[in-house]
């Protein structure tokens, strides 16, 4: 286990940064992470690198002090990745793992094959929150690094209902409630919650949802145009595969949206034993056995046709 304030120790300048289009755990792990070494570590500057956060997560502690133009040029002397299953994951970050003198990821993907000089990949974790938690003194956890950990941890659990929630994710969320964490508001208002627009994505995508694979697998499209209707990115699209996912006997769900012409983005959802990781990876993502992600070019009809080879291998296997 990597001992993160033994790690910087000798340290006066920290980075952190998550993967592109950050959720839950990622912005969650970061702000934990920034909060955690403000806390305990007086002395270092930390900066923390990451496109724009969604404005649902802007509670958490230093968020508004992000850099989300990447404008930092000075090295660091330590650099983290955090929730990020493989470097290009990183982005625009990149540059500053290049240079700095020591680099180290901590992550649960399944994807991960440790490309940094240190690596604590626990793939068996709920999520990377839950993987911090534990490298964390405890009694050196305050109330806001306990608030940035849990709402990482609902958001890669599902509000703790989906099977990647184990005992110790349980135990985890008890001890983090003690730090008098507000988790009933953080739970409605982070993950619950949704804009009128988010709504009507969401209908739009369950209205034109269909089925593949003799009703094995469920697929739902989000076009361009829809996109650019509502005036939507990514963080508009959050929840809608995993509500795909709960319907009544599916396998696998499959959400894409376009995010440029003729290129999607692809979230995969699966139930039982289904490996949607080998799918992604397939492609070129990854994630996790029964949440994964990929980006796939070429005509939606030509692209649903390659996901559906590789799923119905899955089902089939």
């Amino acid at each position: 286990m990597i001992n993160i304030l033994n790690e910087l120790s000798k340290a006066s300048r920290v980075g952190i940064t998550g993967h592109i289009r950050p959720d839950g755990d990622c912005l969650g792990s970061c702000s934990a992470l920034y909060s955690y070494i403000k806390d305990n570590c007086k002395n270092i500057t930390v900066n923390v690198h990451l496109e724009s956060v969604p404005e649902v997560f802007t509670y958490l502690e230093g968020v508004s002090l992000f850099d989300t133009e990447y404008k930092d040029e000075e090295p660091y002397d330590v650099f983290f990745c955090l929730d990020c299953g493989s470097l290009d994951r990183i982005g625009n970050a990149k540059k500053y793992f290049d240079v700095a003198k020591k680099t180290i990821s901590i992550d649960h993907h399944i994807s991960n094959i440790g490309y940094s000089k240190l690596n604590n990949v626990i793939s068996d974790a709920s999520s990377t929150c839950e993987v911090l938690f534990d490298m964390f003194d405890y009694d050196k956890i305050s109330k806001n690094t306990a608030i940035a950990l849990y709402t990482g941890i609902i958001h890669d659990t599902g509000v703790l209902k989906q099977s990647n929630t184990t005992p110790n994710t349980m135990m985890v969320v008890s001890k983090l409630i003690a730090k008098d964490v507000d988790f009933p508001k953080i739970v409605d208002e982070s993950f619950y919650q949704k804009t009128l627009k988010q709504n009507r994505l969401l209908g739009y995508a369950l209205v034109n949802s269909y089925f593949l694979l003799d009703e094995k697998c469920v697929i739902s499209t989000i076009p361009l145009s829809v996109m650019n209707e509502y005036k939507a990115d990514s963080s508009d699209l959050e929840g809608i595969v995993a509500q795909l996912r709960v319907t009544k006997g599916v396998e696998v769900a499959l959400f894409l949206h376009e995010t440029e012409t003729d290129k999607y983005k692809v979230s995969f959802r699966a139930n039982n034993n289904v490996d949607v990781n080998k799918v992604a990876s397939f492609f070129g993502g990854g994630g996790h056995i029964k949440a994964s992600g990929c980006t796939i070019e070429g005509k939606l009809e030509d692209v649903i046709e390659q996901l559906t080879k590789k799923i119905k291998e899955q089902l089939d296997s």
